[in-house]
């Protein structure tokens, strides 16, 4: 097969492992930069041009469209998708996910256990925002904000006024979240491929900090999953109509909360810390879907 991997960084460890795993599976696979392909859009046949020729014979595609290339990005998978290609993760699917408030209300829908969350219009009734959550201490998220940036824990109900006021006042759109006290500063990384569960860590946020994520020093260790973490996963993850995806959960008194699905979740943190050939298994997904 021809496989096309959309990323801006060949060397990135996530890239360079599906490009390892696809040669070691005998296909042909490329990494090709999604902000220098030309989409042309005609009649019956659509098609994408990269670098002086036509990536016509192209089967599957896999899309690492970083946050920050959202737009353009989805716009060259959909191109794709209607050449009639493969793609592990769907452009719609890719929108959705992106849009952390958008995602959560899909979430709640499919009765999924979630933090208690409130989004507002710039509310001037700050104190009655904080009560919704159940007081302070509460998270505060920027519905922009990735690998843990653009969120902040007040730890008090003056603490969480200020940053919502400020926050409000720059026009910035957040929402805030109750703070699930016995999580203990970890959460679970679940990596779903095709509706099943291939790894799975628990990341722990270093002394002192709230946030577990592994670009904010966190660490990661392989955890097993609970029946109910990881049916929660797998819905999560049909719900947001990814087929590969990486489930963020709290372990609370209420059972598994999710927090976030996450539409291109990196390898490098799950394959260290399970061991597991994680991109042989993108791959593999790939083989069955054509």
């Amino acid at each position: 097969m021809n496989i096309k991997i959309l990323s801006r960084n060949g060397n990135l460890y996530s890239t360079a492992r599906l490009v390892e795993a696809a040669k070691k599976r005998k296909h042909n696979v490329e990494v090709i930069d999604p902000l220098k392909c030309d989409l042309i859009i005609e009649k019956k046949k659509p098609s994408v041009y990269y670098k002086g020729r036509y990536l016509s014979e192209t089967d599957a595609i896999i899309p690492r469209i970083g946050a920050s290339i959202t737009y353009y990005g989805t716009a060259v998978v959909r191109q794709f998708e209607m050449m009639g290609c493969f793609t592990t993760t769907e452009s719609q699917a890719l929108v959705r996910s992106r849009d952390k408030l958008r995602s959560l209300q899909i979430l709640s829908r499919a009765r999924l256990g979630l933090p208690k969350t409130v989004f507002t219009n710039y509310s001037r009734d700050v104190a009655e925002i904080i009560d919704h959550v159940g007081g302070a201490p509460l998270i505060i998220k920027l519905l922009e904000g990735t690998q843990g940036l653009g969120v902040v824990l007040a730890e008090t109900k003056n603490a969480a006024e200020s940053v919502i006021e400020a926050f409000n006042g720059l026009q910035a759109r957040v929402i805030v979240q109750e703070f699930i006290k016995e999580a203990k500063g970890a959460d679970i990384r679940a990596f779903i491929i095709d509706g099943q569960v291939v790894g799975a860590m628990k990341r722990q946020g270093k002394e002192g900090e709230f946030r577990s994520n592994l670009h904010r020093g966190g660490t990661a260790e392989v955890i097993t999953l609970s029946d109910e973490e990881e049916n929660a996963a797998i819905k999560a993850a049909k719900a947001m109509g990814l087929g590969v995806a990486g489930v963020d959960m709290l372990q609370s008194a209420r059972g598994p909360l999710i927090l976030e699905v996450n539409s291109s979740p990196g390898l490098e943190g799950i394959e260290k810390a399970t061991g597991k050939d994680i991109a042989k298994n993108v791959i593999r997904y790939i083989e069955r879907g054509i």
